[in-house]
């Protein structure tokens, strides 16, 4: 008589206990990146691997955005504040008083202060997460015509939202990610249990700075396909994607996963 068949069971996923996040720390203590560290026992370093060029105004033009044709200026960084109205400055545009600004959160949107008079502007800002400045977005959705100033390579699904929902509303690239030297900060990237992409340029600058590196058990999580279509292109394992009907944000899909190995 032949012997029972053993159900192998597939191994747990090694316990995550230190992240790398390839983006700059959050302004906003409010941050979810903030309640998983604590939730899951984790330590999060804030190490962007991406330094920022400026889109010149020539390139700018290109876009075939006209400045005055909007009521409404979106950020989510200092990096598009200051890019957006250097671009204005060489263009010799002048933001009139009445224009409005929506900003992720409310350092961001203190920021602006260092280019127009805040309490004689219109300033609306979230608590700095994305879902916040969507039903922000959303109450003035009406009356507004919307210019998102943003990277070349932006991977947040707010112009996705913004489509569905059907807002007036263009992207304006004002400033594109590059490579930086981070091998003095970032001494031990093996280290990580985990490490969040959240570009196409930020895996490139990974081979840029360590040529050697090998993935081995690190996990790593994508935002945006073409982020993941760079992960394939240097053969590294993706584990975790966002962003998915199920996990919107990359905080949402990470948390999902966390949850299955650091119970």
């Amino acid at each position: 008589m032949a012997g029972a068949t053993k159900t192998i069971k597939p191994a747990k996923p090694l316990k995550v206990k230190k992240i790398l996040c390839t983006q700059p720390r959050p302004d906003s203590d409010k941050s979810p990146y903030f309640d998983i560290e604590k939730k899951y026992k984790v330590k999060i370093d804030f190490i962007p691997i991406t330094g920022i060029e400026g889109v010149d105004s020539k390139e700018f033009r290109k876009q075939k955005i006209y400045l005055q044709e909007y009521s409404g200026i979106i950020f989510q960084s200092r990096n598009a504040i200051d890019n957006f109205f250097r671009i204005c400055a060489e263009m010799r545009h002048t933001m009139p008083e009445m224009a409005k600004y929506y900003c992720i959160s409310e350092s961001i949107a203190l920021y602006l202060q260092k280019y127009i008079q805040y309490r004689k502007r219109k300033v609306f800002y979230g608590n700095g997460k994305l879902d916040d400045l969507k039903d922000l977005l959303k109450k003035h959705k009406e009356n507004e015509r919307f210019l998102y100033a943003c990277s070349t390579q932006h991977t947040d699904d707010l112009v996705k939202h913004m489509t569905d929902n059907g807002f007036s509303f263009r992207e304006g690239a004002v400033f594109s990610p590059v490579f930086t030297d981070v091998r003095k900060t970032l001494t031990n990237i093996e280290a990580y249990d985990l490490i969040l992409f959240f570009s196409p340029t930020s895996v490139k600058s990974v081979k840029h700075n360590f040529k050697r590196y090998k993935q081995g058990t690190t996990r790593i999580a994508v935002f945006g396909p073409q982020t993941a279509k760079a992960c394939d292109e240097e053969k590294l394992r993706i584990d975790i994607k966002a962003p998915t009907p199920e996990f919107p944000s990359m905080t949402m899909a990470c948390e999902d996963y966390l949850k299955k190995t650091n119970k």
